[in-house]
């Protein structure tokens, strides 16, 4: 039997002393979801919500006890007003928000959740958005990051330069000075998050890449876009399998061979990939695993059930479980245990509510975590 991960009793108030431990950067879009069950086109209800792969990474770790702070540029119109009020009732920091003229674009999420066998459909509008302008000179990346121990950004983010067709990456650019002004033992970590609706495969290839090598110490990643994108495999599965699904579940050996990849390919300290296999619409399953640069690995127990109230959000409230088992633990290898584990019971807790926020408790996690571990095997390094 595992032995159950108490976060019930990590000490955080010295890792909240002194200001946010947790920053992040990116857009909050307003999404529309038909209330009716019609399709986009003929409703005439909608539920709004906020959505945005960094804000529900950051109210994730907040929900958990971590204080975070998200910087963004947002209009200074009811919209913005609205975000701001929403990360403010979460306790999350919002003294660095940039405030763009009230006529700006806030950007926007359309979306369609599907049934079996229809499949769920979004439509960005996020050209031109008040966040894509985000960039140098806008924050006092010292002050905001004073006590930060983990600065993180998307890939997401990083692709609205190309798809607003602008000259230069104004997000890169903030956080080029972000990373300037951190601490020394300040990690930066990203998820790539790659999206063909916001710039093509060379475009994020481009970017990404040296980003990637020369600023980032943990990357979060798929399969699919490692492959797709620079050509990775999984010990005895090619690249071309992986894009074209055709795997089953990874063995530990082959799995372990394409995190090493990763780590090799950008000259990261930490590698860490979440797996959906989605057998329909409303079930799928879920696991995750991570790889350090010093060997310690760790993949979940098991492949775990969930059953689907709403998708989105999913990965990025992994990423919050992830990244509390780094901050809360100085051990590299059962940091990275309790990271895989805290952020598989995060995600599917988060995924049985509907819209993108990660609306758990740290009660409802332990509990999850204490079940889980009645019945499942421990991995250990490789």
């Amino acid at each position: 039997m595992a032995t159950t991960i108490n976060i019930l009793q990590d000490d955080l108030a010295t890792l909240n002393a002194g200001g946010p431990a947790f920053v992040t950067l990116g857009e909050v879009m307003v999404r529309d979801t038909p209330a009716d069950s019609e399709r986009l086109e003929r409703t005439r209800q909608v539920h709004l919500s906020m959505a945005g792969s960094e804000f529900t990474l950051a109210m994730g770790l907040q929900r958990l006890g971590i204080d975070t702070a998200f910087v963004t540029r947002t209009p200074d119109n009811p919209y913005g007003w609205a975000l701001r009020d929403l990360a403010r009732s979460q306790g999350i920091d919002t003294s660095h928000f940039c405030w763009a003229p009230r006529a700006e674009l806030m950007g926007r999420l359309l979306y369609e959740i599907g049934r079996t066998p229809r499949r769920d459909a979004g439509w960005y509008q996020r050209m031109h958005s008040a966040a894509s302008r985000l960039g140098a000179g806008m924050v006092d990346w010292r002050r905001a990051l004073r006590n930060c121990r983990l600065l993180h950004a998307s890939g997401i983010t990083f692709g609205l330069s190309a798809h607003s067709g602008y000259e230069h990456n104004y997000c890169l650019e903030a956080l080029d000075e972000a990373v300037a002004a951190k601490p020394a033992d300040c990690l930066v970590g990203v998820d790539y998050n790659y999206r063909s609706t916001l710039w093509s495969a060379e475009q994020a290839v481009a970017v990404m890449t040296p980003l990637l090598q020369e600023h980032v110490d943990v990357l979060i990643t798929s399969i699919e876009d490692m492959a797709q994108l620079y050509g990775l495999g999984a010990g005895r599965y090619s690249a071309h399998e992986l894009v074209q699904g055709e795997f089953g579940r990874i063995a530990d050996d082959d799995l372990g061979a394409f995190l090493e990849g990763v780590i090799a390919r950008f000259a990261l300290t930490i590698a860490a990939v979440t797996i959906r296999y989605p057998d329909s619409f409303e079930q799928h399953r879920w696991e995750s695993a991570a790889l350090d640069s010093s060997g310690n690995y760790y993949r979940s127990e098991q492949v775990r059930p969930v059953t689907l109230c709403d998708r989105l959000g999913g990965g990025d409230t992994w990423n919050a479980g992830f990244y509390y088992g780094l901050l809360t633990d100085p051990e590299p290898s059962s940091a990275l245990r309790k990271g895989v584990n805290v952020g598989d019971a995060m995600t599917l807790l988060k995924q049985t509510l509907m819209f993108d926020l990660p609306m758990v408790t740290r009660s409802e996690v332990q509990a999850l975590l204490r079940a889980q571990a009645q019945g499942g095997g421990k991995r250990t390094d490789r």
